[in-house]
């Protein structure tokens, strides 16, 4: 297991792309069962539990949807494992770093600091999908951070228009 994390943290960095990452249907359920327990607890520090849950599982769901659309219409479905296991993947690492930074702003002890390191997370989230986006598609920077946008913008989208409560849309 370490291997792995160590290998997630790789394409964190931008060293290793989803390539680098075993294609097992296993380790894939498993990290999708870390990213819907990551998130819940993101969630939960702000929402009730089961808002937060039902959001955590909405949005890991949005990942493989993405995952299996994008390698789909671009026909290399021989990649989606390995992609969605980097999704997941990195998307939990980099939740489970923005969780004290979350806790903080919500108590507001060091809330600015909080919300800059925060912006900082969401910016380097966005690098590194567009990072797994360019070595899965073998396309460049400029469209990969482009479809990334467009998934981060897209999937933030469908939680406002199916958790309005939550997100504060009215």
């Amino acid at each position: 297991m370490f291997e792995i994390i160590k290998l997630l943290f790789d394409i964190c960095l931008f060293k290793k792309g989803p390539q680098d990452l075993p294609p097992s249907v296993w380790l894939l359920r498993g990290l999708v069962a870390v990213d819907v327990c990551v998130s819940f607890l993101m969630l939960s520090i702000r929402t009730d539990w089961l808002d937060s849950l039902l959001q955590a599982i909405v949005g890991a769901l949005l990942v493989v949807g993405f995952s299996w659309l994008m390698l789909y219409l671009a026909r290399k479905w021989g990649r989606f494992v390995q992609t969605t296991i980097a999704f997941l993947g990195t998307d939990a690492l980099i939740s489970f770093f923005a969780l004290p930074g979350m806790a903080s702003m919500t108590i507001g002890t060091g809330a600015l600091l909080a919300f800059i390191i925060t912006i900082g997370l969401m910016i380097w989230h966005w690098a590194v999908t567009g990072h797994i986006i360019r070595n899965a598609l073998g396309q460049g920077w400029s469209f990969s951070l482009g479809l990334a946008f467009l998934y981060i913008l897209g999937s933030y989208q469908v939680m406002a228009l199916l958790f309005p409560d939550v997100v504060g849309v009215k």
